[in-house]
């Protein structure tokens, strides 16, 4: 099956990596299919470096020209970090093939552990959800903002910019530098972002040979993964600009185990919750994870 298919990503090298991954796995999975062209596109979070995500417009700012460039028919599907995606689409456009979760921990870049840093260590982060959660275990340490590519943030420590910084897992396992990692973070230590680790594709939804394509490369428990931690993150209708965090993990005989938090941007109060139930309710679970929250008082850290 000849089929000419456009991949639209980010030009990090990151995000052509993760295109390079479904590019390789449509091949594989489609056979007679003929190779993708990757098209890198430059989005607005990608232009301005200088001003934290909160700043300038949060998650849609690494997505609007991608999904302009599906709209018009400059690419045919987007490979997407679900964490950089906002929680409701364009109308017209659908993410349903997820790529099987890497692992959604954070790294530590410059110490062993959280308490291995001096009092007053600057570490650098633009997150919001790592800024809060710092302040709230480590109150002694300056946060200051700290943007740009994996490369990049590694730099800054190597010059001496800063003492440490996170950076997910994930990414260093697919860019090949897991060995950069000073240490790993827990989830019971530092609750990773919503859907951290997890690629998806998107595309029109009125293309059925695309989604037909796709379809072989889905791995459901991450998809009810993200559903179940998007749904969360949906209802506290976060963005950028609230410190909210969230992980659902999934057992083999079809359970899933939810843990959520949101935070005060200072870290001076934070709001905990953990459900249990069955990976198809995974889109109820995170719902209700997140109506608990608001119930107890989470507006109010939101500043809603």
């Amino acid at each position: 099956m000849q089929v000419d298919l456009k991949i639209g990503t980010r030009g990090s090298p990151l995000a052509l990596a993760q295109a390079h991954m479904v590019r390789d796995l449509l091949s594989a999975r489609n056979p007679g299919l003929a190779p993708a062209e990757i098209i890198v596109i430059k989005t607005t979070g990608d232009r301005v470096l200088d001003r934290t995500l909160a700043e300038i417009g949060g998650k849609g700012l690494f997505t609007k020209e991608i999904e302009e460039a599906l709209f018009d028919g400059t690419i045919d599907l987007a490979v997407h970090s679900m964490k950089d995606v906002a929680t409701v689409l364009p109308p017209g456009l659908v993410i349903d093939c997820f790529l099987e979760r890497e692992d959604p921990r954070d790294a530590l870049i410059g110490a062993a552990s959280l308490d291995a840093l001096a009092p007053g260590a600057r570490v650098g982060t633009a997150s919001l959800r790592r800024g809060a959660q710092l302040r709230a275990r480590r109150p002694d340490l300056v946060v200051e903002p700290l943007r740009g590519n994996v490369g990049t943030r590694l730099n800054k420590i190597a010059e001496g910019a800063f003492d440490a910084t996170f950076l997910a897992l994930a990414g260093l396992r697919r860019l090949g530098m897991a060995d950069r990692a000073d240490g790993i973070l827990e989830p019971e230590v530092l609750l990773p972002a919503i859907a951290q680790g997890i690629i998806g594709v998107e595309y029109r939804a009125e293309d059925a040979r695309t989604a037909a394509l796709l379809a072989p490369l889905n791995h459901a428990p991450s998809g009810l993964a993200a559903a179940c931690e998007r749904a969360f993150l949906r209802v506290l209708d976060g963005s950028c600009k609230t410190p909210i965090a969230g992980l659902a993990r999934l057992d083999a005989a079809g359970g899933l185990h939810f843990l959520g938090e949101t935070l005060a941007p200072d870290g001076s109060r934070r709001l905990a919750v953990e459900r249990r139930g069955q990976a198809v309710d995974a889109v109820a679970i995170g719902e209700a994870a997140a109506r608990e929250l608001l119930d107890r008082g989470a507006a109010a850290l939101l500043g809603r």
